[in-house]
């Protein structure tokens, strides 16, 4: 099969998971998908070990012609975070400017240092030599939170209004800075390279500040085009032009593509939303968007799930496995717990911030497909054929798929006691 007939077939499967669980699951639609995808993929590889079919053979092979790096971070990424930064409130926004900012920043690379040498030092315990660096490249990958799971999932729970602009601006924010760190540890381990600061500040500029102002002058593009007509089906259809010929553009200049769709996404969103658009546009914008939001996550989230099929397992990968999603919620509280000892001397917050916000930093597609970045023979164990880029692959998978099944489907909870609680303060109106 051609790789548009595997994805139509997955796309239809996405799309029938979805419909039987909102007649009979009721489950938040992305987790339903990522647990059905993952229970087929056991069910094929429990059928293909008893010898009945071949079905692994078949699945694993239609899986493998998708280059599941490309499909998301030059594919459908741009959709995803374009269409997030259309629901970002700017003002609501400007409200948690430093919060958001020290999140991003402060937050990541403290989880980043945290998890390597945690995780390096717990290799040390079990006899897996694991080099200090591999150890950090996975804190670096794994640290940033995912906008996709988190849009996908915490944003549709409506918490607290400042809670949610600090989850949502921060997934949308800091991959640009993980980014950096990813791309200099990346360079360190696989190419020899000894990047100086200059190297780094220099592509933190480029990467960075460079995908801020291209974002900025594609969206003020866009907003012009958009406003010289009032042909609403015309003025749809140009938002689709920044997330396609946009996000290209960004990637051919080597600027990043990521902050550019969610800057011109919010340019969009508050700014041309009103002024720019016709009344019926205004009504059809959302819901056009939120059409292909939903379809796309369906599809990333059916293929999160079926990623195990291509992943080999020893026990080694196992024992990390369990090691690696205890380490990185370690990191995640270590990292915002440090950042609310600065906030709370400014101003109070809701009780459950803190909670809310470890247990609502998702990880997902994005950091499974740096993970598969990893260039395959960097051996750990040669004696059992294990390298590097097989043990970032299973330490990830397991991460995201605790992240997404057992974070997404119990965040509920803390974000409907902490809505309680505000309604309790409310002043009573006279």
């Amino acid at each position: 099969m051609s790789i548009y007939e595997i994805l139509c077939f997955f796309s239809a499967a996405a799309m029938l998971i979805a419909f039987v669980n909102s007649k009979i699951g009721k489950m938040q639609t992305t987790i339903a998908i990522t647990a059905g995808a993952l229970m087929l993929s056991l069910i094929i590889v429990v059928v293909g070990h008893l010898g009945w079919l071949h079905l692994n053979e078949v699945a694993t092979s239609a899986i493998s012609q998708i280059n599941f790096e490309n499909f998301l971070l030059k594919g459908v990424l741009g959709f995803l975070l374009f269409a997030g930064g259309l629901g970002i409130n700017l003002t609501n926004m400007k409200d948690q400017k430093w919060e958001i900012t020290t999140l991003a920043l402060a937050g990541t690379l403290i989880s980043t240092f945290f998890i390597g040498f945690a995780l390096y030092g717990l290799c040390q315990l079990f006899s897996i030599n694991l080099s200090l660096i591999y150890c950090l490249l996975f804190g670096a990958l794994i640290s940033p939170t995912d906008p996709i799971a988190v849009l996908a999932i915490v944003k549709k729970l409506h918490a607290p209004r400042r809670i949610s602009i600090q989850i949502e601006g921060e997934s949308l924010f800091n991959d640009g800075f993980g980014l950096v760190i990813f791309v200099t540890l990346f360079t360190i381990a696989f190419s020899g390279g000894n990047p100086t600061v200059w190297d780094v500040t220099a592509l933190f500029l480029h990467e960075a500040i460079g995908g801020i102002v291209y974002g900025l002058a594609l969206g003020l593009l866009f907003h012009y085009l958009i406003s010289a007509t009032n042909d609403h089906s015309m003025e749809l259809l140009l938002t689709l032009c920044i997330p396609t010929a946009g996000y290209v553009l960004a990637d051919r200049i080597g600027v990043s593509g990521p902050l550019a769709m969610v800057v011109s996404g919010i340019i969009i969103g508050n700014w041309t939303r009103h002024t720019g658009f016709s009344p019926e546009s205004q009504d059809h914008l959302d819901h056009f968007w939120e059409l292909v939001d939903e379809f796309l996550n369906g599809v990333l989230f059916l293929l999160i799930g079926l990623a195990m099929l291509t992943f080999p397992f020893h026990s080694e990968d196992r024992l990390l496995m369990a090691l690696a999603i205890p380490l990185v919620l370690a990191g995640r509280y270590l990292s915002v717990r440090l950042c609310y000892f600065g906030f709370n001397r400014f101003r109070s917050y809701n009780p459950f911030s803190v909670k809310i916000l470890v247990w609502g930093g998702l990880r997902g597609g994005l950091a499974l497909a740096m993970a598969m970045s990893i260039p395959a023979g960097y051996m750990v164990l040669p004696e059992k054929g294990i390298d590097v880029r097989e043990i970032m692959l299973v330490m990830t998978y397991s991460v995201v798929m605790f992240s997404i099944l057992v974070q997404g489907s119990t965040i509920t909870k803390p974000i409907e006691r902490s809505k309680q609680l505000e309604a309790e303060q409310e002043p009573e109106k006279p």
